[in-house]
């Protein structure tokens, strides 16, 4: 049987999605991470610069788009800890820039990932999809 969901008074309806696990998401943003880094390498842009930044960004978005809400705080962390080793410091080696500047990484990195989560932490109600015969209206189940 397959199940839809939809929100309180709302007329559309989506597939229920399942949310990744937080150990797995939080290990997919690091391996993506890496593999981002290795992107950039081959670019040429393994420097501090604007366009690192938006990468991780967008990687920290997409990894949240598919993980819990729970998640988003470590899926910000692992993208920062990409970004601090491989773009900003280099050489794979963590280094520290000051409280405030760190922070400011770490909290974008982080509300990318907490923005495209939070849909799944709206109320949903399932639907079952039934579909009438002409005949006998009668409703018989799809799936």
């Amino acid at each position: 049987m397959r199940m839809y969901s939809a929100r309180p008074g709302g007329r559309r309806y989506h597939p229920v999605l399942d949310r990744l696990p937080i150990a797995v998401s939080v290990t997919v943003a690091l391996v993506a991470g890496g593999a981002l880094a290795l992107g950039l390498g081959r670019l040429g842009e393994l420097h501090a610069g604007w366009f690192p930044y938006i990468a991780y960004i967008a990687l920290a978005a997409l990894a949240g788009a598919c993980s819990r809400p729970l998640a988003a705080p470590l899926v910000g962390l692992a993208a920062w800890v990409c970004c601090n080793a491989f773009v900003e410091h280099r050489h794979a080696e963590l280094g520290w820039s000051g409280v405030e500047i760190e922070s400011e990484h770490f909290v974008l990195f982080t509300a990318a990932a907490l923005l495209l989560s939070l849909p799944a932490a709206l109320p949903r109600r399932a639907i079952r999809v039934e579909r009438l015969s002409a005949g006998d209206g009668a409703g018989r189940r799809v799936g």
